[in-house]
């Protein structure tokens, strides 16, 4: 086409004349094929020259003074023109243009049209849809959407579409749908009851009725869509029944899930039903193995539902049980292919196949769902039946299956460990190798999972059988499994538990090292490395004796082949020189670095690799500290260069652990896949973190590009572990430029450096405190940043401080909004024990968020003392609600612990606080948690102390509720003493503050009839107590 002529076509057709339009879309039908072309290069340069005319164009002719034929075609060329990757030609359109589309499409709907013209309408307001919910811009769709749906004339597959588009348009902007729910719900429950109708109307009015539910705010509305669901579920089972479109019962599955996770309690009533019809479709192998995982991943979806519906998948009738069965049925599905038995890599999947891939990861969320006192008694009964058959495969499944609930039920499973132990153990006498692999797996697995207690009372079994299976050189997968089982046995805190073992272990790993089989000799290296880690000093002994062995295989494996063994070699190494210390390791320091060196010119592709390489590097800094300087310059590139590893943008977040990334390392592009590449950059961040710690003021050439590198990170909204360890690596930095500017060593860095640094570096924190929804990072942010404030508080201004105070207001907002939602949770009707457990993990991160606050608002005070009062007084309307009964102990505690600060570093200017506080403190010092009493108590001490005529008049209900704690029944239990103690102290601090409006004799024999008989930790706070006691006395006599 000439290009010449371009603009003249594109003007004529937009032009006012109709002919040339109606020629270019009669074009696109033509039975030519070259008119057809040429219509679509038309159309498509259009597209990208000039799309507000063209969208303009084909709206105009959808109006109904065109012919018919003209309008159907505008309307499918329209809905093409907008329907592109994430909505590209839409965004790039003039708001007027958009609106006029839309207001188009509500015209159209409002009136009579022909079927197809409203199908691409539909699909047109489906392409737009995401767009149209982001901005909430588009209420006056849903009326006339609503009379598509119910209008009885409109063909059941568009009525179909238009109820899925106005379900899901409701949830967003779908205020006015209330008036709609009962023809809604008569309209939905007759279309799926109507087994005249085309399955696919019955498939696509469930798929609405799930969107709508989820989008109505009333959970009384919602009840009304109850008598639905059988209507649902026969859709489900009707298509599935029809083996040609088991492809769209996948789809109701998808849809059902959502429901799941979204409104688990809204299949409360017919739950039975519903569980069960999916138990028949998970066992029926007639189906596709997808549909049949879409049916499980429903079962799991409510498992998992427990914010929402805690408690209710226990309480059906054989639900574990069954549930169990049909997942560990699934770990059945596994071959024993030849090749696994001689290959030589870790992850071989030989003869696995996706159903138990699927079954395995099921197991592990089934267990840490439902938890352990549930599934335990269960799962062991099951196991044991499984763990006596002929069939190695179901030998095989029951180890694995113990291995995957261990994690998600080690409490509870603890109670049966001897049980568990026997069985595993005589499993290491399998004839079947494969069986043998999984026992060994199992081990491994308990090693962490159970640790110490495994390792304390099963060390005299687990280890002899382990050597043993280290002996099995006809199976090379199974030794390699011992050895990396021992690495996992070392990583307890009890040596003990290894030392009579050391001699033959360590025998058996220099035997492996000589195997030919590079596989074996890794897992040797490895089991060498967790070894000299757990037995340090311990393994001074055998250093000379190893090392020849490291260093022969570290200079025989120069090939590409060999790399990852030289890479674990330098591992190894690094372990052991820090198990037996610098001096140790000093004559053969020279030598390792040239290797690490080497590394560096290398071509290291591999992410294990890569974290191998830092971390031995860290690990040799870690022993020989200082003398470590020379080589920084070698590690640092890398290691910045890892932290700043980004994941391809374009890659959605549901999809990011398992895609392929490009990142820059070194001279060349790799390749890296999404989880290894978060591992690799929240380890370097940890590592920078850990250098500034081993260096201490050495490390202040790297302190401001590691900060630049770090800052940013504590929003690395993709990775929890990112964060965390950014946080922790940037508030070890300031110990290390403190340092340096003490020492005078900072080229060019004095005080006005270290301030402008600290300041960066607490703004960073404190931004990242206001966009963080983790309670547990919350927390850690909180830390790094008290840790900081210890070190430059006195050099912040007012402006900063404000700052910090905001943030910690956001901090208490948020948290007593999550506390809120665990109350809300715990009074469920199917809250049990196990959901209070699990509350109680979840309220301890809480409790972690407050004590953090609490120590910065501590550290404030303490540096700031009754400058910050003006601070506190913005800061009493969050603390004030958190002293009250309905709080928890951390909660109030952490409020006491702050006025007690207060109370002691602001003097007479605290004074004014008295009247609010003491209060609390008073009705607190007989509360039923010990801890909360204990607070209380000696922040009346103190308050006593401290507080002169103020506290005169609290003196005598200070007495009273002294003398209920001191005289109580119970006061001399273990939790109870420190309690007993701080009113002991608060006691001495009246009397010997207040002496004047006590009766000394009365609180003789009330208070001091008996005496503890026994020193203990708190004893010498009563007796401090009782001698003020006596002191007030000798002075009024």
């Amino acid at each position: 086409m000439d290009s010449e002529l371009i603009p003249f076509q594109m003007e004529a057709i937009l032009g006012p004349d109709s002919q040339p339009f109606q020629t270019f879309i009669s074009d696109h039908w033509s039975n030519s094929k070259e008119k057809r072309s040429k219509a679509e290069w038309m159309f498509n340069m259009m597209k990208q020259k000039d799309p507000e005319s063209i969208a303009l164009k084909l709206v105009d002719y959808l109006g109904p003074s065109h012919d018919i034929y003209y309008r159907e075609r505008c309307a499918g060329l329209l809905r093409k023109l907008l329907n592109d990757n994430d909505l590209c030609t839409w965004h790039n359109l003039s708001v007027s243009t958009q609106s006029t589309i839309k207001s188009m499409i509500v015209d159209r709907f409002s009136v009579e049209e022909p079927g197809f013209i409203i199908q691409e309408l539909l699909i047109t307001v489906w392409t737009l849809i995401d767009s149209v919910r982001a901005d909430k811009t588009w209420p006056e769709l849903l009326p006339p959407l609503y009379q598509r749906v119910t209008n009885s004339s409109l063909d059941p597959y568009l009525k179909g579409a238009a109820c899925i588009i106005f379900a899901i348009l409701s949830k967003d902007i779908g205020e006015t749908t209330a008036p709609c729910i009962k023809d809604l719900h008569k309209l939905f429950l007759n279309t799926l009851n109507d087994d005249t109708l085309h399955l696919q109307v019955r498939i696509t009015a469930a798929r609405a009725v799930i969107t709508f539910i989820q989008s109505i705010p009333s959970s009384n509305e919602k009840e009304r869509f109850q008598e639905l669901l059988p209507g649902m579920m026969r859709a489900l089972t009707d298509t599935l029944n029809n083996k040609r479109r088991e492809d769209a019962a996948e789809q109701v599955l998808l849809f059902l899930i959502k429901l799941a996770k979204n409104e688990p309690r809204f299949l409360r009533r017919q739950l039975v039903d519903v569980v069960g019809t999916m138990f028949d479709i998970a066992e029926d192998k007639s189906l596709e193995e997808t549909t049949r995982h879409l049916a499980i991943e429903f079962v799991l979806a409510l498992v998992e539902a427990r914010e929402k519906a805690p408690g209710m998948m226990k309480k059906l009738p054989l639900f574990t049980t069954t549930c169990f069965a049909v997942l560990l049925n699934l770990l059945r599905d596994i071959k024993d292919e030849p090749s696994w038995h001689s290959s030589e890599i870790w992850n071989d999947q030989a003869g696995v196949t996706d159903n138990y891939i699927y079954g395995r990861e099921c197991l592990s969320r089934f267990s840490k769902a439902l938890g352990g006192k549930t599934i335990a008694p269960i799962a062991l009964e099951q196991l044991d039946a499984y763990l006596i058959v002929p069939e190695w495969e179901k030998r095989h499944a029951a180890l694995i299956a113990l291995s995957q609930i261990a994690e998600g039920s080690s409490k509870v499973m603890m109670k049966y460990l001897e049980q568990i132990m026997n069985m595993v153990l005589h499993a290491f006498q399998d004839p079947h190798p494969r069986v043998r692999w999984a026992a060994i797996n199992a081990v491994a697995q308990f090693s962490i999972d159970f640790s110490p207690h495994l390792q304390v009372q099963y060390h005299n079994f687990v280890l002899p059988a382990l050597a043993a299976a280290m002996d099995d050189f006809q199976h090379p997968r199974v030794q390699a499994h011992a050895a990396l089982a021992v690495s996992d046995f070392c990583k307890s805190d009890k040596p003990e538990t290894l030392v009579p073992y050391l001699d033959r272990i360590l025998n058996k790993q220099l035997v492996l090292l000589q195997n030919d089989n590079e596989m074996v000799q890794r897992a040797a290296l490895k089991a060498l490395s967790g070894i000299a880690d757990l037995s340090k000093e311990q393994f001074q002994a055998y250093y000379d004796f190893v090392m020849p062995y490291l260093k022969t295989i570290r200079a025989n494996a120069n090939d590409k082949s060999n790399h990852k063994l030289q890479v674990r070699a330098f591992e190894c190494i690094s372990l052991v020189a820090l198990a037996v210390g610098k001096e140790k390791f000093r004559d053969d320091l020279e030598q390792v670095m040239e290797v690490l060196k080497s590394f560096q010119k290398s071509q290291v592709r591999e992410a294990d690799t890569i974290v191998y390489i830092l971390q031995a590097s860290n690990r040799i800094c870690q022993c020989i500290g200082k003398d470590f300087l020379p080589y920084m310059s070698t590690v640092m590139p890398s290691l910045v260069e890892c932290a700043q590893f980004e994941p391809d943008k374009t890659v959605s977040t549901d999809k990011l652990y398992d895609s392929i990334h490009k990142v820059k390392f070194g001279k060349e592009m790799i390749c890296i896949k999404g989880s290894d590449l978060l591992e690799v950059k929240s380890i370097a961040c940890g590592l920078l973190g850990r250098y500034a710690h081993n260096l201490k003021e050495e490390f202040y050439p790297w302190i401001s590009q590691a900060a630049s590198v770090l800052a940013p990170l504590l929003k690395f909204y993709m990775d929890d572990d990112v964060r965390n360890y950014a946080n922790y690596a940037l508030s070890s930095l300031l110990p290390s430029a403190e340092l340096a500017v003490e020492k005078g060593i900072a080229q060019g860095g004095n005080q006005s450096y270290f301030k402008q640094l600290s300041g960066d570096i607490i703004l960073a924190l404190g931004n990242a405190l206001y966009s963080e929804s983790e309670a547990k990072i919350s927390a850690n942010i909180l830390w790094g940043l008290n840790e900081c404030l210890l070190i430059c508080g006195s050099l912040l201004n007012e402006d900063q401080v404000h700052s910090i105070i905001d943030e910690i207001k956001h901090v208490l907002m948020e948290s007593s909004r999550r506390n809120g939602e665990l109350t809300k949770r715990a009074k469920s009707e199917d809250f049990d024990a196990e959901e209070a457990e699990l509350l109680r993990a979840v309220r301890e991160l809480e409790d972690e968020v407050c004590i953090n606050v609490g120590n910065i608002l501590i550290t404030l005070i303490h540096t700031f003392k009754a400058a910050f009062l003006p601070f506190f007084d913005e800061l009493s309307l969050y603390l004030l609600p958190m002293m009250g009964k309905d709080k928890t102990a951390a909660e109030r505690s952490m409020c006491f612990h702050v006025f007690d600060i207060l109370v002691v570093y602001c003097g007479e200017a605290a004074l004014k606080y008295y009247n609010i506080y003491l209060p609390f403190l008073l009705n607190s010092s007989d509360d039923e948690k010990p801890v909360v009493r204990q607070n209380a108590l000696y922040g009346l001490g103190l308050c006593a102390e401290h507080g002169g005529s103020v506290f005169k008049p609290f003196v005598g209900e200070a007495l009273s509720r002294i003398n209920v704690v001191i005289t109580h029944l119970h006061d001399r239990e273990p939790e109870n003493l420190s309690a007993y103690y701080n009113a002991a102290f608060a006691l001495g601090k009246i009397c010997q503050f207040h002496q004047e409006s006590i009766d000394a004799a009365q609180i003789r024999r009330k208070t001091f009839g008996s005496q503890l008989s026994a020193p203990s930790k708190g004893y010498f706070s009563f007796c401090r107590g009782f001698m003020c006691w006596r002191e007030s006395c000798c002075r009024r006599n």
